[in-house]
C-alpha cells in the first residue's frame, strides 16, 4: 500500500492589501516587490516614471491583482516590459493592456503550477534542500482563505508590441534602450538608460550564481551577452532579483563566469563564447525557472534575501 504524501498546512491568510510592498528608490523610479513571496520567486518590479509616461518593468507572480496598486502610483495605465516569460516576472501580465517583450519570451500558453516546495523543486528536477529554501511552501501568506498555493495559474498574455535589440522605449526625459540578451531565456531582455548608466537587467545579471542549466538555457550565448554588458558604461544595475550593484561587482560577476565557461570540462576551445554548456553554479541559488510561459513546469528565483532598493524604506501598499 503506498502511502498519501502529507500536504503541509496552508500558510496564513494575510490582507491582499499588503501583498505589495513599495519604495522609492531615486525620484522617477520605485521598487515594488510581493512581500510574502520566498526569495527563490521573489521578483523585483521596477517602475520607471518620465515627464511624458511610465513603464513597469516585470509584474511578478501576480497572486494578488497588481495593475490597480500601478495605476495609483503613476495616475495612469501604463505598459507592462518583461525581461522575460518566467512566472515571477510575467504572472501579472495578463491583467495589463500593454505587454511588450520579446516575440522569443511571450507567454502564450496557461499554465497550472505548485507554489508548494516539494512540487517546485521535482518540477525543476531538483530536490527540496536544492531550492535554497526552508519552507514548505514558496509564499508565506495566502490572500484568502480559499486560495490553493497548488494551483497557482500563470495566464496568457500575447506580447501587444514585440521589443528587439536596439529598440529606443522614450518615456520623456527617460530613454531606455533594449537589449536583446540570451541566455538564461532565449527572450530575455535588459534595459540601459544610457544617461544615467543604470541597467535594468532581469535576470540576465544578478548578484548570485547565474542559471544557464535550463532546459531553454544556452550558456554560450549566455557568455556572449555577458561580453557584450562588459563593454557598455554601466554605472549601476538594478536586477531581477536581489540588491542593486554598481560597476565593480558587475565586471567581476562577468569576469568569474566567464572564466568558469573557460575551463569547463564541456568546453571545446578556450574561447569561452564558443563554448559548450556550463553552469556557472548549482541550481539551488540564483533565479531559476523552467522555461518561458510558452512552454515547461514552473519557476523559481533567487536564493538571495531581500529586496533591491538602495533608497529610503518602505512601506507597505
Amino acid at each position: 500500500m503506498t502511502d498519501t504524501p502529507t500536504v503541509p498546512a496552508l500558510p496564513p491568510v494575510a490582507d491582499a492589501d499588503s501583498w505589495y510592498e513599495v519604495a522609492a528608490d531615486r525620484p522617477g523610479l520605485t521598487l515594488i516587490i510581493e512581500r510574502f513571496v520566498d526569495d527563490f520567486l521573489q521578483a523585483n518590479l521596477w517602475l520607471v516614471q518620465g515627464d511624458d509616461r511610465a513603464i513597469l518593468i516585470d509584474c511578478g507572480l501576480g497572486i494578488v491583482p497588481l495593475a490597480p496598486l500601478v495605476q495609483r502610483l503613476t495616475g495612469a495605465e501604463c505598459p507592462v516590459v518583461l525581461s522575460h516569460g518566467h512566472l515571477d516576472h510575467a504572472g501579472a501580465a495578463h491583467e495589463f493592456r500593454e505587454r511588450w517583450g520579446h516575440p522569443d519570451d511571450e507567454p502564450r500558453s496557461e499554465r497550472r503550477i505548485s507554489l508548494l516546495t516539494a512540487d517546485h523543486a521535482a518540477d525543476l528536477g531538483l530536490r527540496d534542500g536544492e531550492l535554497g529554501t526552508t519552507g514548505d511552501w514558496l509564499i508565506s501568506r495566502i490572500p484568502g482563505q480559499c486560495y490553493d498555493p497548488r494551483a497557482y495559474l500563470q495566464r496568457p498574455a500575447p506580447l501587444t508590441r514585440r521589443l528587439l535589440d536596439g529598440d529606443r522605449i522614450q518615456l520623456g526625459g527617460t530613454v531606455l534602450e533594449v537589449l536583446h540578451l540570451p541566455g538564461h531565456t532565449p527572450g530575455s531582455l535588459a534595459l540601459f538608460d544610457r544617461d544615467r548608466g543604470e541597467l535594468y537587467s532581469g535576470d540576465v545579471v544578478y548578484d548570485d550564481e547565474l542559471l544557464d542549466s535550463l532546459p531553454e538555457s544556452d550558456a554560450a550565448a549566455y557568455c556572449r551577452s555577458l561580453q557584450r554588458l562588459r563593454e557598455l558604461p554601466v554605472e549601476r544595475v538594478l536586477p531581477g532579483h536581489g540588491a542593486a550593484f554598481g560597476r565593480d561587482r558587475l565586471h567581476e560577476i562577468i569576469d568569474d563566469y566567464v572564466s568558469a565557461m573557460a575551463q569547463a570540462p564541456s568546453a571545446a576551445s578556450s574561447d569561452p563564447a564558443s563554448s559548450g554548456p556550463a553552469s556557472s553554479g548549482p541550481a539551488s541559488s540564483g533565479p531559476a525557472s523552467s522555461g518561458p510561459a510558452s512552454s515547461g513546469p514552473a519557476s523559481s528565483g533567487p536564493a538571495s534575501s531581500g529586496p533591491a532598493s538602495s533608497g529610503p524604506a518602505s512601506s507597505a501598499v
